[in-house]
């Protein structure tokens, strides 16, 4: 707890020193996991920054362009294959570290990573956990926008080439609509195979929706 509060006072003190990391994209069934890390510009700032969980599909796309371009950004991603292969969580530490090496080299090199959650990626720097980051830290939360917003647009453009899944809106959540199509269809190439609920569909087993998954992806 000391430390994150320490990391969170250098964000504040010293911005540019401090890069937020935050990822998109765990609990669905489908899709890759996309990671953002953020620098953000004291010169340049940006106003409204917050948990994109909490912000409208709006906002968040009207935020994007503005952190792309006032900020350093940097984009990673796991693909499905790596999220079977590795499990979750190490895919999800995976795109962060891609998103860390995507960084910008112009500019001041960062000296401390806080990332949102309680793990973090092994980084050529310092990193700090922070539980709730992307609400108490605005480059987490610039990071959680990045991530959000990217992510939801690779599942529209899946959504184009699998129609009847609903990717465009559930972003690949387990949803009624989600399972629905499942069941008629079957799974894609696109699917997490190692996760329960498509290893059951598999097998034949029945398969139930994921608690407020609906809820989950209309944010």
């Amino acid at each position: 707890m000391a430390a994150a509060e320490a990391a969170l006072v250098r964000e504040l003190t010293d911005p540019l020193a401090v890069v937020g990391i935050d990822e998109a994209g765990r609990g669905p069934w489908a899709g890759p996991v996309v990671a953002a890390a953020v620098i953000l510009d004291p010169a340049r700032p940006i106003e409204g920054l917050a948990d994109s969980k909490k912000l409208s599909r709006k906002r968040r796309e009207a935020l994007f362009p503005l952190i792309m371009e006032r900020a350093r950004v940097g984009i990673g991603e796991a693909s499905v294959r790596e999220i079977d292969r590795l499990n979750i969580l190490k895919a999800s530490m995976l795109a962060m570290r891609r998103a860390f090496a995507d960084l910008d080299a112009g500019g001041r090199p960062p000296e401390l990573a806080i990332v949102d959650g309680d793990h973090t990626p092994e980084l050529p720097v310092p990193t700090v956990p922070v539980i709730g980051g992307d609400g108490r830290s605005a480059a987490i939360g610039a990071a959680s926008i990045i991530a959000k917003v990217t992510r939801d647009r690779i599942m529209a453009e899946l959504d184009l080439i699998h129609p009847g899944f609903g990717w465009a809106h559930n972003a690949g959540y387990g949803t009624a609509e989600h399972l629905t199509a499942l069941e008629r269809q079957g799974t894609t190439g696109h699917h997490r195979t190692s996760f329960a609920p498509i290893a059951r569909l598999i097998a034949g087993a029945p398969v139930e929706t994921e608690p407020a998954a609906d809820e989950v992806a209309a944010e």
